[in-house]
């Protein structure tokens, strides 16, 4: 079909133009009509135009489905001449402008249209990309091995890629990592309380007559040899010489099973939201257009999402169902040898693996879910996981086998912002378009994913398998090997001796050097050792085989039995990440700990965790690989705050921004504040009024009038779950529901994601079906009572259209609360942001205000910042709020 070339035909050419630039006023409906009438016309297309549209730009959007409004059609080209300039461009449209639409029918247009130049032109100059540049530090404070790190980071970069296809090496050697102080006495008086194994209890689980023996090699580390012995931290194997494996992580993650043909990587369109709701409702907008059809669409998600294996879904948690995927990859069957040539001009012989999952053992019907996805309009992830159903094969391997195929790629912000799950996607965003859907929160959502924390019952599990491992195999493993399984042993007892510290303050931040200084582990070179973590398979040897031993002792699977996150893999993992986190640079983000404390069920709980400032660094990898990145979204403003926090390095003028008003007019919406209740009682929501039982007892009067009043439907949104459940407890307890519920049917919002949507299907069947039961039979029901609560799934991309949202309750203004010890650092990093001498000047400020955990505190925080921190925490709260209400005019056209 010849659509991309008719769209290119009856496109005038996008003229130059200037942002950003604002539209201060709705357009008249005479002027929406004559700009539908004459789409078909470009000359005639000036009739419909705002008067801030940008110079000459009459560019055509023929995919759109129906009549355009003009901020639409503004919209569409402010996108089109972002996506021409490239760069980074933010766009801002009210909830319930269409948005999505015009991103879709603007987006998908450009490729279109570069495809078809591409066609014309045999060759096109490569765009030049934005590239932020590094920050120089302050080194003075710094580790010895950090300050190395960063002096020699290029060079050994260098020699690792020189290196990294070697997979043999003579010899082994030593890592030369020096303990001093109390780590040296930790490690030795470890090694002295165990010099020998517990050997008979060794030998009893061996005798047992209904278990397997242990095989030593199978849980063996192969020799490990770092960059101070001639190589870039290389494992050494112990396989006889010809026995070369073919096995990579790659292979780990499920990479064996795409089958598909490696088509060249092209230029392709990457949209991105933050649930998976709103994905699906980016797939039902596109198909009302013929992209839906025309153009290669793939949709990804989690395993969660996509997994049809009824045995791993019962596990529920994501963490043990990733675990458990991965898990039964390990177990494969080999197959046919085939011979794989090498780059060098050598071959070696490897094996073809199947994995253990029934749901990937057959290719042919990987190959067949991709063929039925070619054949289809574009599919959300729903129609994916019903077609993986059908035919009986993976839907998450599937779906991800066709990302170098496709021309448009929708996922969700984790596995596009983060770079661990961009590399295990193969996501290559190198020239292409980038679209951030729902920005409002980018800079936090972002940073929060480069967040590590571990827990004090994760970090006794880790001291006892990986003391267990030690003992067992410490006569049999090589130098390297045993250097660092040490260092690891003296890491997690200095990280339980600081939790179990009672002398301590309960909570308490600090930088990474300062907290590395304090747990006197500052001459550990974290950086080789997470690289050996990565490299050497440690997590995966020693995880096994504590679940090995345990599967002896009590003959059950170890993973099925043991408590979400508690297993030893999600143990190892956790402090893995952690040590990850602590080779940033020391202004990068802080260290929280939370000492060890009694539950109300007496379980002892506390946790180390690394919380992310700075999301620059971050930001500028997806920047510097894209052609174009778009920031869209209903509540971008103010942009300063998300530039200086995303990229500081780019200049003001070079930022192209574009606002719109809503379509709804102003006197379609009424908006109202109320201060008092029906018996008179001033509203007071602030954390220390709003638990008075006079004050629920007031809101609640209030609601049983508003539920008399006004038809179908009405959604109150509180501030969190737990205020939510105290009021309707109360009202519950007084007798206010059993008012209310004579009018409307009540909802409440679920906290678990799987059932907010049986909920709001009950809640729209109940107001569909009382409506017409009112009308007909003049019946007292009328409608349905939704609670709600800000920032939940119901807040975040779910529209009440029509008779959903006659009524929108904002009960007090959600304000972050101030205990929040994550959130007091960031305002405080923040409050330091765009001032050169902010270091120098805030100090005093905050020199004897170190977040602590509590309100009192948090509340100090804020009283002393006079700048971008207090905005932050403003913006927080009326952000939120512009969320949450704009939910109710989606479909008020």
């Amino acid at each position: 079909m010849d659509c991309a070339g008719n769209f290119k035909s009856r496109r005038s050419r996008l003229a130059e133009g200037i942002l950003p630039y604002r539209f201060s006023q709705m357009t008249t409906e005479e002027e929406r009509r004559g700009n539908d009438e004459t789409q078909d016309h470009p000359q005639n297309q000036k009739e419909g135009k705002s008067e801030n549209q940008m110079d000459g730009s009459n560019t055509k959007f023929p995919a759109f489905p129906y009549k355009p409004y003009s901020i639409q059609v503004d919209f569409m080209n402010a996108l089109h001449h972002s996506l021409e300039k490239g760069g980074v461009s933010m766009l801002e449209s009210p909830t319930g402008t269409g948005k999505t639409l015009s991103i879709i029918c603007s987006a998908l247009q450009w490729l279109i249209d570069k495809k078809q130049e591409k066609k014309r032109v045999p060759t096109i100059s490569s765009s030049c990309q934005n590239q932020a540049s590094g920050d120089q530090s302050d080194s003075d404070h710094e580790p010895d091995w950090m300050r190395n790190f960063i002096a020699n980071k290029e060079t050994r970069a260098g020699e690792k890629e020189i290196k990294k296809n070697k997979k043999l090496g003579s010899g082994s050697g030593k890592v030369k990592i020096q303990y001093q102080g109390r780590s040296k006495d930790v490690l030795s008086s470890s090694i002295k309380e165990k010099e020998f194994i517990d050997k008979h209890e060794f030998d009893n689980l061996k005798s047992n007559a209904n278990v397997v023996e242990l095989n030593d090699d199978e849980f063996l580390l192969d020799e490990y040899r770092s960059d101070e012995e001639g190589g870039v931290g290389e494992v050494v194997s112990k396989r006889k010489a010809g026995e070369i494996s073919c096995s990579t992580s790659d292979e780990e993650d499920g990479n064996e099973f795409d089958d598909s043909v490696h088509e060249e990587e092209k230029m392709k369109v990457y949209f991105c939201s933050r649930t998976h709701s709103q994905l699906s409702q980016f797939v039902k907008e596109l198909r009302k257009t013929v992209f839906a059809t025309e153009l290669r669409v793939v949709c990804l998600a989690s395993r969660t999402n996509f997994c049809i294996n009824e045995e791993v879904l019962k596990l529920r948690s994501s963490a043990r169902i990733n675990e458990r995927c991965l898990d039964l990859q390990k177990n494969k069957k080999s197959g046919v040898s085939k011979i794989k040539n090498l780059g060098c001009g050598g071959r070696i012989r490897g094996t073809k693996a199947s994995s253990g999952c029934p749901m990937l053992k057959k290719h042919n019907l990987q190959k067949q879910f991709r063929s039925e996805i070619s054949k289809r309009e574009a599919l959300d992830i729903e129609d994916l996981v019903q077609l993986g159903s059908e035919i009986g094969t993976c839907p998450y391997y599937g779906s991800r086998s066709m990302v170098p195929s496709a021309d448009l790629v929708i996922l969700p912000y984790q596995s596009l912002l983060s770079k661990s799950s961009r590399e295990s996607l193969g996501l290559d965003l190198k020239n292409s378009i980038v679209i951030i859907d729902e920005a409002h929160n980018l800079a936090d959502s972002l940073i929060n994913m480069y967040d590590s924390k571990v827990t004090l019952s994760q970090l006794e599990n880790v001291c006892s398998e990986i003391e267990r491992y030690h003992d067992r195999f410490r006569n049999l493993l090589g130098p390297g090997n045993r250097r660092y399984i040490q260092t690891l042993i003296v890491l997690a007892r200095a990280f339980l001796h600081t939790l179990l510290d009672i002398g301590s303050a309960l909570n308490s931040s600090m930088a990474i050097n300062d907290f590395l200084f304090s747990l006197n582990i500052d001459n550990i070179n974290l950086v080789k050792l997470v690289r050996y973590i990565k490299e050497s398979n440690i997590i995966n040897k020693i995880s096994g085989y504590g679940d090995k031993i345990d599967s002896l002792q009590y003959n059950s699977t170890c993973l099925d039995d043991t408590a979400d996150g508690k297993s030893t893999l999600s143990s190892f993992r956790a402090l893995a990440d952690l040590l990850l986190s602590l080779t940033n640079n020391d202004g990068d983000g802080r260290v929280i700990i939370s000492r060890k404390r009694s539950t109300s069920s007496g379980q002892l709980v506390g946790y180390i965790k690394y919380v992310m400032l700075t999301g620059e660094k971050i930001f500028s990898e997806i920047v510097g690989q894209a052609h174009a990145v778009i920031l869209a979204g209903g509540t971008l403003q103010p942009i300063e705050e998300t530039r200086e926090r995303l990229f500081p390095w780019l200049p003001p003028e070079q930022l192209r921004f574009f606002s719109c008003n809503h379509i709804v007019a102003c006197e379609s919406v009424l908006p109202v504040t109320l201060s008092r209740g029906p018996s008179g009682l001033c509203f007071d929501f602030s954390y220390s009024s709003r638990n008075s039982s006079k004050m629920i007892a007031e809101l609640g009067l209030l609601l049983c009038n508003l539920v008399a009043v006004v038809p179908e439907g009405i959604v109150v949104f509180f501030s969190s779950f737990e205020y939510e459940a105290q009021v309707h407890d109360t009202w519950k307890n007084s007798g206010i529901l059993d008012r209310i519920m004579k009018k409307k049917h009540i909802f409440r919002e679920p906290r678990s994601n799987t059932e907010v949507e049986i909920i709001l299907q009950k809640y729209k069947d109940t107001i569909d079906t009382s409506s017409g039961n009112y009308k007909v039979n003049n019946s007292s029901e009328n409608g349905a009572l939704l609670l709600a609560v800000v920032g939940g799934k119901i807040s975040e991309g779910i529209n009440f259209s029509d008779g959903m949202g006659r009524c929108i309750v904002m009960v007090g203004l959600p304000y972050p609360s101030p205990s929040d010890i994550e959130l007091m650092e960031r305002v405080k990093h923040i409050e330091n942001l765009g001032n050169p001498n902010s270091i120098q000047k805030s100090k005093p400020a905050f020199d004897d205000i170190s977040s602590k955990g509590d309100v009192l505190n948090g509340f100090e925080i804020l009283r002393n910042c006079k700048g971008r921190g207090k905005e932050y925490y403003e913006n927080l709260c009326m952000k939120a709020v512009n969320q949450s209400i704009g939910k109710c005019l989606s479909d008020w056209l």
